[in-house]
């Protein structure tokens, strides 16, 4: 059995922030994979389904970023659900808008939900999907840039993202993280003239 975690901040004011691209990512697999509407507890919205042979939690955290590790924690301490086969979907500054980048592991970044996660968990080998949210204008501070909503020109190339995203954690579930790696962590053919 697979936990796969999507990190955003509960409430209809926050939806459409850059900051709630897990939450989105996770919502279309869940789509995707014609999960068991989902139900509220452990502080979570939590709901059952199936990816390819595997069995999966799905699991949106209800508290807010910063305590997002209580419900993650409880959901794997319940089903038994080892660290290695925990997927971590989140926003990343530190990766361009749009980039994909799987791994195994790796610090937080300054990221509270990936924080709150390593503390509660007690480790940082869990599967990791970043998706770049790109760094914030000169004028910005960090943290208005991430509560911001994705713009206009990103919302136009977002839907396929997203899409992309989904696939990736849907892969890692599947074919596990070595192959989902091998698939998704590369660069953009526009950027380099072919995949690398």
């Amino acid at each position: 059995m697979w936990l796969v975690v999507g990190l955003g901040n509960p409430g209809r004011q926050y939806a459409g922030n850059r900051h709630n691209a897990g939450f989105i990512i996770v919502d279309e697999l869940m789509r995707r994979s014609d999960a068991a509407t989902p139900r509220q507890r452990m502080g979570a919205e939590l709901a059952e389904a199936s990816l390819g042979k595997a069995k999966v939690i799905f699991c949106k955290p209800m508290d807010f970023m910063n305590t997002s590790g209580f419900a993650v924690s409880r959901a794997s301490a319940f089903w038994k659900i080892p660290p290695e086969q925990t997927v971590v979907v989140h926003d990343d500054m530190d990766l361009e808008f749009g980039r994909l980048r799987l791994a195994l592991g790796g610090g937080t970044g300054g990221h509270n939900g990936l924080r709150s996660i390593v503390a509660e968990m007690g480790t940082e080998s869990f599967c990791r999907v970043r998706f770049g949210i790109g760094r914030p204008p000169p004028a910005w501070e960090g943290a208005d840039y991430v509560l911001a909503d994705f713009s206009t020109e990103e919302r136009r190339t977002l839907p396929d993202l997203i899409e992309e995203a989904a696939g990736a954690a849907g892969t890692i579930v599947k074919n596990g993280l070595v192959a989902a790696m091998n698939k998704f962590n590369r660069r953009k053919k526009s950027e380099t003239g072919g995949a690398d």
